[in-house]
């Protein structure tokens, strides 16, 4: 009866379930094939800072395609901003706050800049945000032409993406080797994730909606404090929790509270299912459609901060590809490529699901033409399973 319940549950939630799955198959072969080196707490720790810039680009990605839109610009637009904040910290000699701030606010008005034509005349998304991709991309050039790469010996801000949070109980002498701050990170998670499962589990049952037996239940959060626990104790082996991890969770925590517990969340799914009938109701899509691309703009901003800050240098050619890679983690993530469904939590999966990938033929050293194609072949894999799940329902 246990794992008949479990089956059920299963395939009647299978778009959310079919990314955690193919991450933890994804795992458990890329562990296999390199003799343990994949879930290594260094190999561990490097896979979440490559996923963190990507993380972010998918999290603002995730609601303009929810939108039913597409900003192709992002990704220029964040090398050309880590590229900002490398020359204000360089030559301007702007403290770091304000290097951030200002490439922020500048993340924004650009996002609001693609998304004017779009909200204002109906000028596609896509035709939009490709002006903005060739922009951006000379922008870029422009800024690096006289000294090619910029280095930034700016220590704090490099930390924002290759350092690690203090060790606040490294005085306590048990477990000498472990980084104690970032295990008791984990373990108060786990039960502030506990606890709000069991406070929405309780609101479902109040109002009479249907919610999974409690057997199902108990064995869904030992999974998931499991694997928590898990990756919580393999990082806490090496150096603790990355700044580039924190900054990515506060990121995907705020969007995730925003999306669901929020009107403006609420609003901008609905103009996502149904933009006719979401301005009838009374909501102004222009509007969401400018926030979205606002805030698209701003974490294209916070990404390049993040991609610089860990190579502590910004290039010409920062920035490639980036919004494909978004566009990617979004789409295996969950969020429909029709638009109106997706969640930022999904998207973050997708991203782990899309960096694992990577991470793990790099280092089985798979040649990098053979990479694109299966990076291709997964994505395509991603939408026809969104397709058919949806003609399914």
């Amino acid at each position: 009866m246990f794992l008949k319940d479990i089956g059920v549950i299963v395939k009647k939630n299978i778009r959310d379930y079919a990314m955690y799955i193919a991450l933890a198959i994804i795992m458990i072969i890329f562990t296999i094939l390199s003799n343990g080196k994949f879930i290594s707490s260094r190999n561990i720790a490097n896979l979440l800072n490559q996923t963190g810039y990507i993380a972010v680009l998918a999290t603002g990605m995730t609601l303009v395609i929810v939108i039913r839109h597409i900003d192709l610009s992002v990704g220029f637009l964040s090398g050309f901003l880590g590229a900002v904040a490398a020359v204000l910290l360089t030559q301007a000699n702007f403290p770091v706050w304000l290097a951030i701030l200002a490439v922020l606010v500048l993340g924004a008005i650009a996002g609001i800049l693609t998304g004017l034509p779009v909200a204002a005349l109906g000028i596609p998304a896509f035709v939009s945000s490709l002006a903005g991709w060739l922009i951006y991309r000379g922008a870029l050039m422009l800024i690096t032409a006289s000294t090619g790469t910029i280095i930034i010996p700016n220590e704090t801000f490099n930390a924002i993406g290759t350092g690690y949070i203090p060790d606040l109980l490294s005085g306590i002498k048990l477990f000498p080797n472990i980084h104690k701050t970032t295990f008791l990170i984990g373990i108060l998670t786990i039960i502030i994730m506990i606890l709000s499962q069991i406070s929405n589990r309780k609101r479902k049952q109040r109002y009479n909606f249907e919610v999974s037996p409690v057997s199902v239940f108990i064995v869904q959060m030992v999974l998931l404090s499991g694997i928590i626990l898990y990756i919580t104790w393999i990082l806490s082996g090496y150096n603790g929790l990355s700044w580039t991890f924190v900054v990515m969770m506060i990121v995907v925590l705020i969007y995730d509270f925003i999306s669901r517990k929020t009107v403006l969340g609420r609003h901008i799914f609905a103009v996502g299912g149904n933009p006719e009938a979401a301005e009838l109701s009374g909501i102004n899509v222009k509007k969401i459609t400018l926030f979205v691309f606002a805030s698209m703009g701003m974490l294209a901003g916070l990404s390049g901060i993040l991609f610089t800050a860990r190579l502590k240098s910004a290039s010409p050619q920062a920035g490639t590809l980036f919004e494909l890679d978004a566009i990617a983690a979004c789409y295996i993530g969950g969020v429909s490529a029709a638009g109106g469904i997706g969640s930022i939590t999904g998207s973050l999966i997708g991203a782990l699901v899309y960096m694992s990938l990577m991470n793990g033929m790099n280092l089985l050293g798979t040649d990098i033409s053979m990479q694109y194609v299966i990076r291709g072949l997964v994505l395509v894999g991603a939408v026809i399973f969104d397709v058919v799940s949806r003609k399914r329902k």
